[in-house]
């Protein structure tokens, strides 16, 4: 179930230009809810990272060399229909975890832990730029940075069995790509700092954060889109 939001929402989005988010962070940042938050909010159409049904993550935390490029591909190709879908949607949308993590996150990790091999990994890399080349960037990505103990904890609350072998120094290695990339990312973001938000359970916390949203987007000096 998706946190609510009890504050009033905008009456309509008309007037508006359609507007594309994207969620991006790490295993337990807050994407998915987030996602819901902004959705209710807005009025905005939400799209979820394919978890629960998976075929290959369960599989992937017990072996990870043995099915990181069959669970990068899966990714890679539910996300790819997602943005087509989101493009061809009228409406305003906001997306759990954008395209660019797949390769720029997980998949560099696994090719540096030694996890995906090389053939595997330039295979992945090279239809990933094939993929990317039709799509448009999210009008704002929005990047919740979090510590790895509010990782922890927040994976630990979710329960799902699956999440149960990840390692703390996966996430360390994640949360350094992260950084990385999110200071190389071109287009306009939104880093929010989360450690000290509750957005799930604190209307305050959640008022904070689409407020910052709805400023970026809507405010004097919106980003450029």
């Amino acid at each position: 179930m998706q946190p609510t939001l009890d504050t009033q929402p905008p009456a309509t989005d008309e007037g508006r230009p359609k507007t594309y988010v994207a969620i991006a962070g790490n295993i337990g940042a807050g994407k998915s809810s987030l996602t819901g938050v902004l959705a209710e909010y807005f009025g905005w159409k939400s799209f979820y990272e394919r978890v629960d049904d998976n075929p290959y993550l369960a599989d992937f935390y017990e072996d990870m060399k043995r099915w990181s490029f069959n669970l990068q591909v899966f990714f890679l190709s539910s996300r790819f229909k997602h943005q087509r879908a989101i493009e061809e949607e009228p409406h305003s949308v906001v997306q759990d975890r954008s395209i660019y993590e797949d390769v720029e996150i997980f998949a560099r990790n696994l090719h540096e832990m030694r996890l995906m091999g090389k053939r595997d990994y330039e295979n992945y890399v090279d239809l990933f730029g094939v993929m990317t080349s039709y799509l448009k960037p999210p009008d704002l990505l929005v990047y919740l940075r979090a510590s790895v103990p509010t990782l922890v904890r927040q994976i630990q609350a979710r329960g799902r069995d699956f999440e149960t072998g990840i390692r703390i120094d996966y996430l360390e290695r994640l949360n350094e790509l992260y950084e990385d990339w999110i200071d190389r990312y071109p287009h306009p973001k939104l880093i929010v700092e989360t450690d000290k938000l509750d957005f799930v359970n604190e209307p305050e916390d959640r008022f904070e954060i689409v407020s910052r949203v709805e400023s970026t987007l809507f405010g004097l000096f919106p980003v450029t889109r």
